[in-house]
């Protein structure tokens, strides 16, 4: 019987910018314990204990797509609450602007694909909701 205790974590999230692009990253089949199969997320992950948020992400970045970033400030922060095998959780996303200090992606076994999208066409991508929330913002910061 799933229980009705609620896990709290910390993620971060990485809202990789290149010549007015953003990078996104699709997750595949292979990705264990995901509700987003097939949709674009943002490069991150959750804070393991006795990490900082830039080291997580530092981490988490590299993990997933192979690219060493400079990171920015973070500019949103938001909540989702998935419920991955059985267990519900609640995570806190802070998400950071960050430049990659090269462009050699090379995906982790759980992503199968990337796109250097135009913030302005997020409409065309398979997008968690919460990203094209950030992505509307980043479009009205740069106005």
């Amino acid at each position: 019987m799933p229980s009705s205790i609620i896990k709290q974590r910390i993620a971060g999230r990485a809202v990789i910018v290149h010549d007015g692009n953003v990078l996104i990253i699709r997750e595949s089949h292979a990705y264990q314990g995901s509700q987003n199969v097939g949709k674009y997320d943002f490069p991150g992950g959750k804070v393991e204990p006795g990490e900082s948020l830039q080291e997580g992400l530092l981490r988490e970045t590299k993990e997933e797509c192979g690219l060493d970033v400079t990171i920015g400030e973070p500019f949103f922060i938001g909540e989702w609450r998935p419920e991955i095998k059985g267990e519900k959780i609640q995570i806190f996303g802070v998400f950071f602007r960050c430049f990659p200090k090269t462009l050699d992606i090379l995906l982790g076994p759980d992503h199968d694909d990337y796109q250097w999208i135009d913030p302005r066409d997020y409409n065309a991508y398979n997008l968690i909701p919460l990203d094209c929330e950030v992505l509307r913002l980043l479009i009205k910061q740069s106005e």
